[in-house]
Order: C-alpha cells, then structure tokens, then sequence
C-alpha cells in the first residue's frame, strides 16, 4: 500500500512507544498527526518534528469530543496508544485510569466510526495473559486474565473493538505489546530492562522480586515496525485479527535480564526476593505475527541493554532523579478542572 498523501493519528502520539513510532513513519513518507494531552510534562517529544510540513501537534483530551473529532477529521489510518500506561500508575490513580483507559478511550472508539477512516490499531498488552501457571508460551487465543486495573481496561477494550465486525466500515487491529525497552526522546526507567540496566550503571544495589518470572520484551523500534507492517498490509490479513507483538527470542526471567546485565557490570549488587506485589508470569508466543505479516523484531533484549548502557556511560540521562514524572509512569499532570468523563455506549 502506498503511504503518499496517507495520514496517520497517533492518539498519544508524545509518549514513550508514540514518540518513536512517529519519527519511523515520517522518515517512511508518511503523514503524521498526533493528539496527546501530555500529561507527563513530555512536550518536548513534539519539538523534533514540528517543523516537519507532514506533521501535525493536537494538544487535547481524548475525553473531549472537540478535540477527538478535530483530530479524527481527514485522517485515514488510527493508533490508539494513549492512556495511562502500566501497573502502577494505574493502581495509583483508579479513578483517571477508568475515565481514560475505559471511558475516554471507549468513546474514542465510537467517535472513529462517524469518520471515514480505513484502519484503526488499539494497542493492548501481553500483561493480559496474567499469571500462566504452565511453563509454556501462550498464543493470541490463550484465555485472558488480566490482574491489573490497566490490563482490565485493554481487555474491555479489546472486546468492544472486536464486537463491532460487521458494524462498520474500518479495519480494526488488536496488537498486544510485549514490555518496551529501550532509547526514546521520552525515556523510561520504570520499565524492567531500562530499570535494571540504570541502577546497576549508577552502582545501586537492585532488588529484584519473583527473579524466575517471564516475560516478553520488544524494543521501541520494533513496535514501530509492527505498527507501519499492519498499516501496509491487506486488510484481509489483519481486520479484526490480534497480534502478539514480540520473539519468541526475547522471553526473558528477570534473572535472566540481570544476567545479560551483569555480562556488562560484573560487579554489581542484586539481590533477590521472592514472592513481590506482582505476580504476573508469562511467556508468550509470536508464530501468528511471524506467520502472517512476516515480522520478526531486530532488536535483541541484549541489543538494548548495550545502547541503554552506552548512552548512560555518555552522560545522556544525568538529571533524571530532578524530572522523575518525565522518566517515568510516576505521576500525570491533569487539568485543575478535568472534563466531564463522557460515558461509554454500550
């Protein structure tokens, strides 16, 4: 499928995952516009690419119909990315998860079927698959049971978009990412390989909860591949389908990203407890997105390390403990007075 004169909307478009997948599909020739409320003070992740004539910065709420269908208008692809993103921040804040996640991101959805848009990709999760009792990994019709707030709202929304086969006329997409890693304009280190490679850098001594759980990863890079494949590929191959969104290469145990670390850092503190907050335990299998979109991420967990490490060695991410809320799903910055939620249609 050509891209020329294709635009896209990044709903969350700023963030860690949208910042990186924007410069991807703009140096691809495609048309970029992004709504993101910037609730994490990243502003500065739009800066590089405003003077790009093929990008385009909307500052609003997914809550607010004004800038939903400002945004909506003339586009002809969508990814929805946005929302408060992981375990904790969602645990933290309940109430701002639900009127966003569910609500905001809900109605979003129905508000996409009033525009004459082509394709649509929700970006879910793995953390949906919960805790897998089995030492096997787990493909896309595994049965689903989310433990968090956040993977309960992906999961609803994952059934809303599915349940409307038939009732409209874009080609929707389920994708759920394995946990980020990696370089971004707005870098995390609240995720478990950037967290892990920091802190071992800056000689703290880690401790690490439940060490022989799994997970997958994926670098920030390939998840912006994967999302220009699905917006490439025919619409017979990815309506209303779910992907995995990873290799089965980087299914890692804690103890295993620590080890790769420590390839590095040889005398680093860790320590290891058992039995932590959160008992997720999952690795997942990626032979449909392989399968039939033929995509394999580049980027190794080992890769990443090095890059993240490289880039703390040169004095990149000095000042991180005096702008926490930008480094990471520590806290957001609503508006004094929120919009009103607008309640879901059923």
């Amino acid at each position: 499928m050509a891209t020329k004169e294709r635009t896209v909307l990044l709903v969350g478009g700023a963030g860690y995952v949208g910042s990186v997948i924007t410069g991807h599909l703009l140096r691809a020739g495609w048309r970029v516009r992004c709504l993101d409320q910037l609730i994490y003070k990243n502003e500065s992740c739009a800066w590089p690419y405003l003077s790009d004539p093929h990008y385009e910065f909307i500052h609003g709420d997914i809550r607010d119909p004004r800038f939903v269908n400002q945004a909506l208008k003339g586009v002809d692809d969508v990814v929805i990315l946005a929302g408060l993103v992981g375990d904790p921040i969602t645990s933290k804040y309940p109430d701002e998860s639900h009127a966003i996640n569910r609500n905001g991101v809900g109605s979003f959805i129905d508000a996409a079927r009033h525009h004459p848009i082509e394709r649509l990709i929700f970006v879910s999760t793995c953390s949906n698959y919960g805790l897998v009792e089995e030492d096997k990994a787990v493909d896309e019709n595994y049965p689903l049971s989310p433990l968090s707030l956040y993977a309960k709202h992906k999961v609803e929304m994952e059934q809303k978009i599915l349940a409307l086969k038939g009732q409209v006329g874009f080609h929707p997409t389920v994708l759920r990412f394995a946990t980020a890693f990696g370089l971004s304009s707005r870098m995390r280190f609240d995720l478990t390989v950037n967290e892990f490679v920091r802190e071992l850098h800056l000689g703290n001594e880690l401790l690490v909860f439940d060490p022989k759980t799994w997970r997958p990863y994926c670098h920030v890079r390939d998840f912006a591949r994967a999302i220009e494949e699905v917006l490439r590929a025919s619409t017979n191959k990815v309506a209303f389908e779910v992907f995995n969104v990873g290799c089965d290469e980087n299914n890692f145990t804690k103890l295993m990203v620590v080890e790769e670390i420590l390839k590095h850092i040889p005398r680093s503190k860790v320590t290891y407890q058992e039995r932590g907050t959160d008992p997720r335990n999952y690795r997942v299998n990626f032979d449909k997105i392989h399968r039939v979109l033929n995509f394999t991420p580049q980027i190794s967990v080992q890769r990443g390390i090095s890059e993240i490490l490289a880039a703390l060695r040169q004095g990149l991410f000095d000042r991180v403990e005096e702008q926490r809320h930008f480094f990471g799903n520590y806290e957001v910055f609503l508006p004094a007075a929120p919009i009103p939620d607008l309640k879901m249609a059923v």
